[in-house]
């Protein structure tokens, strides 16, 4: 597999929550060794039968951050509403595609110049209610002439960048590296014997509430699950971990706001993690993961998310390094080979 490319075609999609429609069709290439299905959502649901033994879950989010078109001024400007979480410090100035009915519109996020910015504004942080999109607007020719709605989405404009050290730049990785795991995966159990039933899924709509989480996991009802997402990266410019960095392997996430990971699922990646010498750390996280609501499903489901560390998420541009992506890949792998009936009912024995 060709993962430059695999990252490019990922980032570079157009893909906020309720719009993964490109992200959902790249996916379906990489995943199409599997047999795929979707919920009513979208999401997308690629499955393969191994030997019978529990029904693994898999999830990557294919949603980004983004915006959408709230209203258009009368000189012609886009009022916009941010879908999903955004910090309002990363935004002005930055480059934004509208996508209307007929056309991508390639537009920028107004910022005042510092020149005539009263001392106040300078130390005040800007309200996203009063920003605005300009898509190039003169005199009467405006967003509304060219077609743009209300209910329009937006996503942030980033070229996919390799830089130094096996570290990419772009936008979206959260969660698009999510979905590229899912590819890495797939590409090395398409032709392996495993003992269980495999559903890797790329979710829809998590930006804003976990919801293809929800309805993929009704569909599919499974006895395990695992959520492949970014997590952070504290390691600048003071670390604020020595463990939670980018280089530092595949984080095991113990708790996030939204569950506590199945202490079981724990020890058992990180056995299979140290048996394979595959890099891998424990972390908490503030945010959460498709698994705080897939674990509740039905009677409940043991379940562990997985991370690769990331700098800037949530922004018009993020960090990850191969190595990180590549370790994720090896220990989800390893572990779906080793999930057999038994190691099952060790989870649920209670």
């Amino acid at each position: 597999m060709d993962h430059i490319r695999l990252f490019k075609e990922l980032t570079e999609a157009f893909g906020p929550p309720g719009f993964e429609d490109d992200v959902r069709d790249i996916l379906k290439r990489y995943l199409s060794a599997f047999d795929l299905s979707y919920d009513r959502l979208g999401s997308v649901i690629a499955s393969k039968t191994g030997r019978g033994g529990p029904r693994i879950m898999v999830a990557a989010h294919m949603d980004e951050v983004g915006f959408i078109v709230k209203d258009i001024t009368k000189e012609g400007y886009i009022k916009f509403a941010p879908i999903g979480g955004w910090w309002p410090l990363v935004m002005l100035g930055q480059r934004v595609i509208v996508r209307s009915r007929n056309k991508d519109y390639h537009g920028v996020i107004g910022s005042t110049p510092p020149h005539i910015l009263k001392p106040e504004q300078r130390k005040k942080i800007p309200d996203i209610s009063d920003m605005y999109i300009d898509i190039g607007v003169i005199e009467d020719k405006g967003a509304k002439e060219l077609g743009i709605r209300k209910g329009d989405p937006i996503i942030p404009f980033t070229v996919f960048t390799e830089l130094e050290n096996n570290v990419f730049a772009a936008k979206a990785w959260d969660n698009r590296i999510g979905c590229a795991v899912l590819a890495g995966v797939a590409e090395r159990l398409a032709k392996e014997d495993f003992p269980s039933t495999l559903h890797l899924v790329g979710t829809v709509q998590e930006e804003v509430g976990l919801r293809g989480a929800r309805t993929s996991a009704q569909l599919i009802k499974p006895d395990i699950a695992f959520a492949v997402d970014v997590s952070l990266a504290l390691d600048a410019p003071k670390k604020a971990s020595e463990d939670e960095k980018l280089g530092g392997g595949v984080a095991i996430i113990v708790q996030d706001n939204s569950m506590i990971a199945s202490r079981r699922l724990v020890e058992f990646a990180q056995a299979i993690a140290e048996r394979e010498r595959i890099p891998y750390h424990l972390a908490t996280v503030r945010g959460g993961y498709d698994t705080g609501i897939i674990h509740l499903v039905n009677q409940g489901v043991p379940s562990l998310p997985l991370g690769i560390p990331s700098r800037y998420i949530h922004s018009n541009v993020s960090y990850i390094k191969k190595e990180d992506y590549d370790a994720t890949v090896e220990l989800l792998s390893a572990m779906i080979k080793d999930l057999n009936n038994e190691t099952y009912k060790k989870l649920i024995d209670f």
